[in-house]
């Protein structure tokens, strides 16, 4: 005999909650990777500006795929200073989007009446007060006030 399972069907308020806290890990998955970009970007400046100093014809390396390979700083610096361009664009990009899905929340939470509880201001309503600042979430409990 087959035993019948009853699912429970999740209640509005569920699936507000469990909306908004998606709402809130994409957007720390963001902040995540912007952090990443920032500081490769960061590294490769930092390699840039040494190599700039030192003569063209010196070897170098250089990890490519795990593999450690030999080269010239003239042969490598090209490619650096083009990576580093690459990279401030996905910069401002993820910029638009952390800032677009913070505004996103935000109109989630004054739609829903959202609080979040115990003081803990989330992603979306720092990134009105801090423009250049990174952002992070710091968790706390969601509450929704039905009206």
């Amino acid at each position: 005999m087959e035993k019948l399972v009853k699912v429970k069907k999740p209640t509005e308020e569920e699936l507000i909650h469990n909306t908004f806290n998606a709402l809130r890990t994409e957007q720390r998955q963001l902040a995540t990777k912007l952090s990443e970009i920032e500081l490769d970007l960061n590294e490769h400046s930092i390699v840039i500006d040494t190599l700039n100093k030192l003569d063209d014809e010196r070897k170098c390396f250089r990890l490519i795929g795990g593999v450690l390979v030999e080269r010239k700083i003239c042969d490598v610096l090209p490619t650096l200073i083009k990576n580093r361009g690459e990279m401030g664009k996905i910069v401002k990009t993820l910029n638009e989007q952390l800032t677009k899905k913070g505004i996103e929340i935000n109109d989630f939470k004054n739609k829903h009446n959202i609080q979040v509880r115990g003081g803990i201001t989330p992603i979306s309503e720092e990134v009105e007060s801090q423009s250049d600042e990174k952002k992070a979430d710091h968790g706390g409990s969601v509450i929704v006030n039905n009206v």
